[in-house]
C-alpha cells in the first residue's frame, strides 16, 4: 500500500486533485491517502501559508500530491509555499516532460523534457526590500550544479536519449553562469555517449518555438527553466497539460504546473488533466509503469475522443473529463 499525502492547496487545486485521486483509485492498486494544507488560504486560517505538520506528512509519505496555491505578490515576508516546500524536502530536481498531444495546433513529434535545478538561484529567497531599490540575490553553487546536471544525464540513459542541452546566460552573468556551466562541461564529460550541446538562454527560447523536435533532454538553471518549461508547455497544448516532478533523494512530489486560477475556482470547469498526468508521473516513480502508462493512454484517447474543458476549446466540465479519463482506463 503507497502512502500518498494530498495538498489541494488554493483555487482549481481544490477540484483537480480529488479528480486525481478518483482517477488512482480506479486502478486498482492499494493507496492510503491523507491529506494536508498549505497555501495562502492556510496561511488566512493558521498564520502559516505551510505549516510543520503539513511538512512532516510530507516526510511521511511514500510520495505527494500537490495542487496548486495563490501567493500574493505584494506581500513582503510572504514565502510561496510550494517553494518552501522544495527547500524543506530537498526536492532538487524539476521534471518536465512536454510530448506532443492530439489536440488542436499541438506541434507534432515532440519528446523532450526540461530538468530544473530547483532549490536556489533567484528563487531562493535571499532579498532586500526598499521603496527605491531592491535587490535578490542569485546563487548558484558547484553542489547544485553539479547534482542536476548528473541527474539530467542519466535522465537521458534513463529514457535512451541521445542529447542533452545544456542551457546558460554566462556570456553575462559570468560569475553565477559561469560557474553552471563549468561544472555542467565537468559532468557532461562522464558520459561520453551522450551529446551535448550548450546554448544562451535567449537562443533557446527562440529554437524552443521554431523547432522544439530537435531537444531532448534540456537542463538549465531554477529561473531559466521555470521560464522554458512553461514556453514548452504552450508547445502540446498549454499549462492545463502540463504536470511536473520534484525529486529528491528521499521524497518526491507532483503536481500540476497551472496555478491556483481565481478565476473559474469553483465553477467545475477547471482541466484535470495536468493533476492526472501529474499522478501519472508519480505512479512511474512508484514503479507502478503499467499503470502510469494506462493513465498517460487514458489521457490521450480523452483528448483524442474531444472531451475539452474551455481552456481547450471545450465545454465539458471536471467531473466530466474525470469520468472519461476513468472510463478510457479500460
Amino acid at each position: 500500500m503507497y502512502n500518498v499525502c494530498l495538498i489541494p492547496g488554493d483555487g482549481i487545486g481544490l477540484e483537480v486533485i480529488p479528480a486525481a485521486r478518483q482517477v488512482l483509485e480506479a486502478l486498482g492498486i492499494a493507496f492510503q491517502f491523507t491529506s494536508a494544507e498549505a497555501g495562502f488560504a492556510c496561511y488566512q486560517k493558521l498564520g502559516d501559508p505551510l505549516p510543520g505538520v503539513t511538512v512532516e506528512a510530507c516526510r511521511s509519505a511514500d510520495a505527494v500530491l500537490f495542487g496548486s496555491v495563490t501567493t500574493p505578490p505584494n506581500m513582503v515576508g510572504y514565502k510561496s509555499a510550494i517553494v518552501s516546500l522544495r527547500r524543506e524536502l530537498d526536492l532538487y530536481a524539476n521534471v518536465r516532460p512536454t510530448i506532443s498531444l492530439p489536440i488542436p495546433g499541438a506541434r507534432p513529434q515532440l519528446d523532450l523534457v526540461i530538468v530544473r535545478e530547483n532549490t536556489e538561484d533567484l528563487y531562493g529567497g535571499d532579498e532586500d526590500y526598499g521603496d527605491e531599490r531592491a535587490v535578490t540575490r542569485r546563487i548558484i553553487t558547484r553542489a547544485a550544479s553539479q547534482r542536476i546536471v548528473e541527474f539530467a544525464y542519466q535522465l537521458a540513459q534513463t529514457q535512451q536519449k541521445r542529447k542533452v542541452t545544456i542551457v546558460h546566460k554566462a556570456n553575462v552573468m559570468r560569475a553565477t553562469c559561469g560557474l553552471f556551466l563549468k561544472v555542467a562541461l565537468e559532468v557532461a564529460s562522464r558520459y561520453p555517449d551522450i551529446q551535448t550541446e550548450t546554448m544562451l538562454v535567449d537562443a533557446m527560447a527562440m529554437h524552443l518555438v521554431k523547432d522544439p523536435q530537435k531537444f531532448e533532454v534540456i537542463v538549465t538553471t531554477n529561473m531559466f527553466g521555470d521560464i522554458l518549461s512553461d514556453e514548452a508547455s504552450a508547445l502540446s497544448g498549454g499549462l492545463g497539460l502540463a504536470a511536473s516532478a520534484n525529486i529528491g533523494v528521499s521524497h518526491a512530489l507532483f503536481e500540476p504546473v497551472h496555478g491556483s486560477a481565481p478565476d473559474i475556482a469553483g465553477q467545475g470547469i477547471a482541466n484535470p488533466l495536468a493533476a492526472i498526468l501529474a499522478a501519472g508521473m508519480m505512479l512511474d516513480h512508484l514503479q507502478e509503469h503499467q499503470a502510469a502508462e494506462r493513465v498517460k493512454q487514458a489521457v490521450v484517447q480523452t483528448l483524442r475522443d474531444q472531451v475539452f474543458t474551455p481552456d481547450l476549446g471545450g465545454s465539458a466540465t471536471t467531473d466530466q473529463v474525470t469520468r472519461a479519463v476513468i472510463k478510457n482506463l479500460g
